[in-house]
């Protein structure tokens, strides 16, 4: 899915259109609601749950040292080969639109 399609530009007010200019910030008592579309709520959901997680598994790299340390932690090179090359298609597709 292309975020640029969900994007819909925003023209200028037309000049001869009157906008209502509130005369203070409504206040908590107002009675004025918002309400979220779904995608709205769903990016909120999101945002949190990565504000939840971790950058770093601290557990994760406390096993490879000690694997590391004890020498028995094992390079998979063809992996990690792959895991480049994925990578740089990936770059490649975003850079060329196609992603």
């Amino acid at each position: 899915m292309k975020v640029e399609s969900l994007i819909k530009p925003v023209g200028p007010t037309p000049t001869n259109e009157a906008r209502p200019r509130p005369s203070s910030a409504p206040t908590a008592n107002s009675g004025e609601q918002v309400q979220l579309s779904p995608l709205a709520s769903a990016l909120q959901k999101a945002e949190a749950a990565l504000a939840e997680t971790p950058t770093v598994d601290r557990g994760r790299v406390e096993e490879i040292k000690q694997a590391i340390r004890e020498g028995h932690f094992k390079v998979d090179a063809n992996r990690v080969a792959d895991g480049l090359i994925n990578e740089v298609r990936q770059m490649f597709d975003l850079k060329a639109g196609r992603g």
